[in-house]
């Protein structure tokens, strides 16, 4: 399978929008927050690869107004393939690291990601963990376990749920829970609502719960549902 690029073509006006209400959110005292963003690259979530690389392209090249956000990108695939990059606060970083993944075929690691959460949090914190997946086929109770500790790190992890597997919703819901984060669910047919949640976590890790609330008064049901969540 070869890698496939990024489409960096933007709905101008929607972007427009996005930074001009990131520009009014208060600043951390100068220190950025750091956020974990973890993608599922196995098989399955092949078809909406691209349209999801597309939207978070959108994302990150707003990310940059933000004036406070560093990320880092982690990904799983294949036979036990998991990488994660250094923090990262520049687009074209971020995009460039994203140009070289691909999807292979392989089971599902969220422990790893999650156990990677808490490792980095531990060393300096991390202010929210995205992860965007559609399947789990690993034990609930150590998912659970790891999910619980990083709550107790004040370290969030936010669960976009792609399509409408039932396990994986019972699953990705206890997760988000236990961590103090929230669950969200989202398909092919809807990537508004995608763009949406990630620039609401975006604002989250940036300016905090105040930033979020702020931002969700102005923001779609699906953002109004996910800071609920948070309260």
């Amino acid at each position: 399978m070869s890698d496939k690029e990024l489409r960096t073509k933007s709905d101008k006006q929607s972007i427009d929008q996005f930074i001009h209400q990131v520009r009014k959110l208060p600043k951390q005292g100068g220190e950025r927050g750091r956020l974990i963003f973890a993608l599922d690259a196995t098989a399955s979530r092949d078809a909406t690869w691209d349209q999801a690389c597309h939207l978070q392209s959108e994302l990150f090249l707003a990310t940059r107004d933000l004036g406070g956000l560093a990320i880092q990108l982690c990904y799983y695939r294949g036979f036990g393939e998991f990488k994660a990059t250094e923090f990262v606060s520049e687009t074209g970083q971020l995009l460039n690291l994203m140009n070289g993944v691909s999807c292979l075929g392989g089971r599902t690691q969220i422990s790893r990601v999650l156990a990677h959460a808490r490792k980095e949090t531990r060393a300096k914190a991390v202010k929210a963990v995205v992860f965007i997946g559609d399947f789990c086929e690993e034990p609930v109770d150590e998912l659970c376990h790891i999910a619980g500790e990083l709550g107790m790190l004040r370290t969030p992890v936010f669960m976009f749920h792609e399509g409408a597997d039932a396990h994986a919703r019972a699953v990705f819901q206890q997760v988000s829970k236990l961590s103090g984060g929230a669950y969200a669910p989202f398909d092919r047919n809807s990537p508004q609502v995608l763009k949406d949640l990630m620039a609401a976590v975006a604002v989250y890790a940036s300016g905090g719960a105040k930033a979020l609330q702020d931002y969700s008064n102005r923001s779609s049901s699906e953002v109004k549902r996910l800071t609920q969540q948070l309260r």
